[in-house]
């Protein structure tokens, strides 16, 4: 039961696509398509201090630890898709 109610309170935690900006799913998809963050700041005229909180926002509201974990949860949320 207790595991039960600790899966249900990090699936509400848990940011759905809806949930994301239009700002945030850019990143993510340049973080897909393999980009570093200075190129994906460069590409977005931000700076790679920026790319690098867009990244670590994005993590944190996934409930991931590495940029691994953040591609996996975003294929398995149907975030980004693989081609």
């Amino acid at each position: 039961m207790l595991r039960r109610h600790m899966t249900s309170q990090i699936e509400r935690r848990r940011r759905r696509p809806q949930d994301l900006t239009a700002r945030e799913m850019e990143v993510l998809n340049l973080i897909w398509f393999g980009l570093s963050n200075r190129q994906i700041g460069h590409r977005l005229s931000i700076s790679v201090k920026t790319v690098e909180a867009y990244r670590a926002t994005l993590m944190r509201r996934i409930h991931v630890s590495n940029v691994a974990q953040l591609l996996k949860a975003a294929l398995g949320e149907g975030l980004i898709k693989a081609k």
